[in-house]
């Protein structure tokens, strides 16, 4: 009962926020795989105009969304009556005074059907981005189909919904009700896109802009690697045309947008290796375009580390034989897994298509057996999903310098804290 009246105090603190201050546009960003980045890419861009408000983590669930709106860190102890009372007089303060930002960039999430068509009960967002529909928590969502209607919720309760043409197959159209609908994405069918001329990893893309409403096309350098990541980019883009930025504002905008941690930020590794850090989070959708990114570059060595994607239900074991399958021994020297799902059904999968591979189920010792087997100017990805996978660890052993440990995810005290608790069981 405690936390319903606190979720719905909260709630009502957003609407009369959005009541008193009608000028602040918001900007909401829901889909499987992407969102963090497309908000990242999204603050970026409209910052070069905006004063922009966006939570830096992920408050996405119903009690910590309204707090990343309101601008309010969410406190420590959720139990203490005294700490949401603090909080409950912070919004209130937000709600009187005079709008510190003109626009406010949300993401929002969703485990289980209807969650996402809450939110509608209590946000009128200017624009919605849904970022992909691909497997995730499907021990609750059970098909694809469902989670396109849910994840679809969010372009429907929006004035303007923005969908990426690329990873959200066209016959889940059928979900949408809302008609003004744009696209974005890498492929020539959307109407916000970037055309790539050229590649290297010290630079990232030249590219051009391709915008809806604008007749020309714009050249910009996009530091990002890999051509999913052009995709939140492409979002950037479209809700800033949408929000009426200039091709130069947006150019800029565009050329500052860097790798969020933990998404396919490059790294220095030992031994004069290039790390690609991935290690979030992990599906099906993004493991593959991350190892399809791998075997782009060119490199004297290529080593996979991949730990087991989580929630996924009954599709767990299919999905990781797929990944498996992708695994090329002629451009991969190992692939490393972690976890019990990549052990059973990934790891087998590229053995069969001829891979060198090594099992582990510790994250600090896969990371170990890595270093033993790299060579010089090895190019390696780690990918996995959070939960108690934390392929993060491995990456830090690789690293050039243990100073570039803060530019990990998850390294934070509580969660050395937990991590340390986990390992230990593997002492």
């Amino acid at each position: 009962m405690f936390k319903q009246f606190v979720q719905r105090k909260l709630e009502n603190y957003v609407r009369l926020y959005f009541k008193k201050h009608p000028e602040v546009k918001l900007v909401v960003v829901a889909g499987s795989v992407g969102k963090t980045s497309t908000k990242t890419a999204i603050s970026t861009v409209l910052s070069k105009k905006f004063r922009v408000r966006m939570h830096d983590g992920n408050h996405n669930t119903h009690m910590s969304a309204p707090l990343g709106i309101l601008g309010i860190e969410y406190p420590e102890n959720v139990h203490s009556l005294g700490q949401w009372i603090r909080v409950f007089r912070a919004a209130k303060k937000r709600i009187n005074q005079p709008a510190d930002v003109d626009v406010i960039v949300q993401e929002l999430g969703t485990d289980r059907i209807g969650e996402l068509a809450h939110f509608s009960t209590y946000l009128h967002p200017d624009i919605g981005v849904v970022t992909a529909v691909t497997p995730e928590h499907m021990e609750f969502f059970g098909s694809i189909e469902t989670v396109a209607q849910e994840e679809l919720t969010v372009a429907n309760f929006s004035r303007v919904a923005i969908i990426n043409r690329d990873d959200i197959d066209g016959r889940f159209a059928q979900f949408l009700t809302n008609q003004n609908v744009d696209t974005y994405g890498t492929t020539a069918a959307a109407e916000f896109r970037v055309e790539v001329k050229d590649f290297d990893v010290e630079h990232g893309f030249a590219a051009w802009l391709v915008m809806s409403g604008f007749a020309e096309t714009y050249p910009a350098d996009l530091r990002v690697i890999g051509e999913h990541s052009l995709r939140p980019i492409c979002g950037a883009i479209a809700v800033a045309v949408k929000l009426g930025m200039g091709p130069q504002e947006i150019v800029k905008g565009v050329e500052d947008i860097t790798p969020v941690p933990g998404r396919m930020n490059l790294l220095r590794g030992v031994e004069k290796s290039v790390l690609i850090d991935d290690t979030y989070n992990s599906s099906p959708a993004s493991a593959s375009a991350a190892l399809q990114t791998l075997y782009s570059i060119q490199a004297p060595q290529r080593i996979a580390i991949l730990g087991s994607m989580n929630e996924l239900g009954q599709s767990s074991a299919a999905e990781h034989e797929t990944l498996g399958h992708l695994c090329d021994p002629s451009l991969l020297a190992w692939v490393v897994t972690i976890g019990d799902e990549a052990e059973k059904y990934l790891a087998p999968a590229a053995k069969a298509r001829g891979c060198q591979v090594k099992s582990f189920k510790s994250a600090i010792d896969a990371g170990a057996f890595t270093r033993s087997v790299m060579e010089e100017g090895a190019v390696i990805l780690a990918k996995g999903s959070q939960g108690d996978i934390f392929a993060e660890e491995a990456v830090k052993m690789l690293l050039h310098s243990t100073s570039d440990d803060h530019m990990l995810v998850r390294q934070s005290p509580a969660w050395a804290a937990r991590k340390s608790e986990f390992f230990s069981k593997f002492e």
